[in-house]
C-alpha cells in the first residue's frame, strides 16, 4: 500500500453493508481508542455516520487534508450530528502513529493490531491514501470518495450521500451563472481582503475591475518565475489607470510560506486562514499552479486560466488586457509574427551577451552557429532521467556529426549550483548556456518546457522545427535528423514499406490492411 497523489481512487462497490463490530473489532478487542488512551465499545457507534479514515503521517497530502476533515469534524460535532471518524492507519511504527493521533479528535483502530486494520485496507480495496470511507447509520457504504466531498464542501456536504453531493453540485453550477465579485470572494466572516501590510480592503471597492485570481505556491520555481513576470505587467497596467487588481488565492500549507511569498506581490490576497480558499480551488475546478483566473467588470469569469497566454508573452501579456478575444486575437498575431521572424540572434542573443561556451569556459559567437542545425537541450545533473537519457543522447550526436558537421547542441542547464553544471557538463561533447544565464528563463517560456529532459530542434534558417526532438531521437535515432516534418514523414513511410515487403515474402502470406492471407 502507497500513497499515489492522495487521490480517493480505490475503495469497495457502493451500496454494500458493513456490521460495524465485524469489521472494526479485533480477535480480542471490541473497542477502539482515544489519543489518550481512552477506550470507547464499537457498539456506542451504532446508529451513527462513520468516517473510515486511512492516511498516514508519513504522506504528505495526508497532512494537508488531514486539517480540513478535522475542522469539518468539529463543526458536525458543534452542531450535534452524527458523524464519528476512525483513523485506520498505515504507519510503519508506533511513535509515528501516536504522534500524528495525537492531533486527532476521534477514534482509531489500535496501531498494535495490524491485522484488522490491513483486513480493512482489503476489504475496501484501498489503493492510496488519504481516503475517507462513508458508512450510514445502517453501516451501507453511500460514498467512496469522501476525502473529495470534505475537501469540496466541508461540513456542507453531510450526511455525505451522493445525492447531497450531487444537489451541491447543482446549487454551484446554479451560483455559477448568478455569479458577482462578492459570491467569489466574500466569505460568511470576511468581506475584505488584505494587503502585505496588513491593511484590509473591502470587496465592494474591486466591484467594476477586471479582477485575476491568482492560485500559487510560494518556492515553487514555475510560480515564483511567474509572479515575477505578473508583477511587472501589474506595476504597467496601474500605471496606465487601468481598473485591474489582482487577488492572491494561496495553495501554501503553512502560513509562514505564504507570508513570505506574499511580502514580495503588489496586490491583495485571501487572508491565509479563510478557508474560502480551499472552496475557490474547487469552484474554478483548479488543476495546477500557477493558474490565473480572469473575473469580469461583472464579476462573472471571463477566462479560467490565462497563466499560459503570461507564459507564452511575458511582460507584453499587458497587450492583452482587458482579455477580450479581439485583444487575445491581436497578441495571437503579434506571437506568430514573432515565430515567423525568430532567428538564432533573436533566441540566443541577448543585449551584449551574444555567445555560448564550450569546455573550459571557451565562448563561441552564436554567429558561428548561423546555418547549423541546433539542438538546445534542457536538463540537469539532479534529474534521473536525465542522466539516464545522456548516454544516448552523446551516441546519436556523434553519429549526426559524421554525417553532417552543420550540426550542433546546446546545453540548457537546470542544476541547482555552478559545481553541478560543471560536472554534467564535463561529459558532454558539445556547447551550453554558462550556468545561470538570463537567457535560460526566455527559453524556457517561449518553447513551454515544462519537463526534462527536453530537446527543441532549430532549423539551419533560425525557424523552430520541432519541440518534441527528444521522441524522435528516442524512435529513429540519427536517422531522425534533421527532425523536420518532412524527414519523420519520409521514415514512416520507409518502415511501412518495409515492413509490408517482409509481410509479403514471409511464408507466402499477402497483408492487406488488418488481415493476412496466403497468396
Amino acid at each position: 500500500m502507497a500513497a499515489v497523489g492522495g487521490e480517493d481512487n480505490g475503495a469497495s462497490d457502493g451500496g454494500e453493508c458493513h456490521d460495524l463490530k465485524s469489521i472494526l473489532a479485533g480477535d480480542e478487542r471490541d473497542f477502539l481508542i482515544h489519543n489518550n488512551g481512552d477506550q470507547v465499545k464499537i457498539a456506542n457507534l451504532e446508529g451513527k455516520t462513520i468516517g473510515l479514515y486511512f492516511s498516514a503521517s508519513w504522506c504528505r497530502p495526508c497532512r494537508r487534508f488531514t486539517p480540513q476533515l478535522i475542522e469539518t469534524y468539529g463543526e458536525l460535532s458543534s452542531e450535534g450530528k452524527g458523524l464519528e471518524v476512525v483513523f485506520v492507519s498505515g504507519d510503519r511504527d508506533e511513535d509515528s502513529f501516536n504522534g500524528y493521533f495525537s492531533k486527532m479528535p476521534w477514534l482509531a483502530i489500535p496501531f498494535s493490531d495490524s491485522k484488522a486494520r490491513d483486513q480493512l485496507k482489503k476489504l475496501f480495496k484501498l489503493r492510496g491514501i488519504p481516503h475517507l470511507v462513508i458508512l450510514d447509520a445502517r453501516g451501507e457504504v453511500v460514498n467512496e470518495e469522501g476525502v473529495e466531498a470534505v475537501r469540496d464542501y466541508g461540513s456542507g456536504a453531510y450526511p455525505f450521500t451522493l445525492e447531497k453531493i450531487n444537489k451541491l453540485k447543482e446549487d454551484e453550477e446554479a451560483a455559477k451563472r448568478e455569479q458577482t465579485l462578492q459570491t467569489v470572494l466574500v466569505s460568511p466572516s470576511r468581506d475584505y481582503l488584505i494587503s502585505n501590510n496588513g491593511n484590509k480592503v473591502s470587496v465592494s471597492e474591486l466591484e467594476g475591475k477586471i479582477v485575476c485570481l491568482y492560485f500559487t505556491v510560494n518556492g515553487f520555481d514555475p510560480c515564483d518565475e511567474f509572479t515575477v513576470v505578473l508583477a511587472k505587467i501589474y506595476k504597467t497596467l496601474k500605471e496606465r489607470g487601468e481598473s485591474f487588481e489582482v487577488v492572491l488565492v494561496s495553495l501554501d500549507d503553512e502560513e509562514s510560506s505564504f507570508k513570505e511569498g506574499f511580502a514580495s506581490m503588489p496586490w491583495l490576497a485571501i487572508p491565509f486562514e479563510d478557508k474560502s480558499r480551499e472552496r475557490l480551488v474547487h469552484y474554478f475546478e483548479f488543476e495546477t499552479p500557477p493558474t490565473l483566473v480572469v473575473l469580469g467588470p461583472d464579476g462573472k469569469t471571463l477566462h479560467t486560466n490565462i497563466a499560459e497566454l503570461v507564459e507564452e508573452h511575458g511582460e507584453e501579456a499587458w497587450e492583452g488586457f482587458p482579455f477580450s478575444q479581439d485583444k487575445l486575437d491581436l497578441l495571437a498575431e503579434k506571437a506568430k509574427a514573432k515565430l515567423e521572424a525568430q532567428t538564432l540572434e533573436s533566441l540566443l542573443v541577448s543585449g551584449e551577451i551574444d555567445f555560448v561556451i564550450g569546455k573550459d569556459g571557451v565562448k563561441v559567437p552564436v554567429s558561428e552557429l548561423n546555418g547549423k542545425t541546433i539542438l538546445l537541450y534542457f536538463s540537469a545533473r539532479w534529474c534521473g532521467p536525465c542522466r539516464a537519457f545522456l548516454p544516448k543522447l552523446i551516441e546519436e550526436y556523434k553519429k549526426i556529426k559524421d554525417k553532417d558537421s552543420a550540426f550542433e547542441v546546446v546545453f540548457i542547464s537546470d542544476d541547482e549550483d555552478q559545481n553541478s553544471f560543471e560536472d554534467f557538463f564535463s561529459g558532454m561533447p558539445w556547447l551550453a548556456l554558462p550556468f545561470g544565464d538570463v537567457r535560460k528563463k526566455s527559453l524556457n517560456r517561449l518553447f513551454k518546457i515544462r519537463g526534462i529532459p527536453s530537446l527543441v530542434a532549430i532549423g539551419p534558417t533560425g525557424k523552430t522545427v520541432t519541440t518534441d526532438a527528444k521522441l524522435l531521437l528516442l524512435i529513429h535515432g540519427a536517422d531522425a535528423y534533421p527532425f523536420t516534418e518532412e524527414r519523420i514523414k519520409e521514415l514512416v513511410e520507409n518502415k511501412e514499406k518495409t515492413g509490408e515487403e517482409q509481410e509479403e515474402t514471409k511464408e507466402g502470406y499477402v497483408c492487406d490492411g488488418d488481415v493476412c492471407r496466403k497468396a
